[in-house]
């Protein structure tokens, strides 16, 4: 491999190592779902599901 390319793989093993991983499973199709309500407001899934935690636990707060 090229030297660039084990820099690279270093950089990328040091960033997912500040990193947690959430998996979450959906029915069939919900991907789909999702994806194409984040697209239509500009997020990745990602940040869009991320987003919606969020909003949920600063309601969830405010309600207590």
């Amino acid at each position: 491999m090229t030297k660039g390319y084990e820099q690279r793989k270093e950089a990328n093993r040091r960033y997912l190592a500040k990193l947690d991983n959430i998996m979450i499973r959906t029915q069939v199709g919900g991907k789909d779902t999702i994806k194409a309500a984040a697209d239509a407001v500009g997020q990745s899934v990602n940040a869009y599901i991320l987003q919606a935690v969020e909003e949920r636990m600063q309601r969830e707060q405010a309600n207590k």
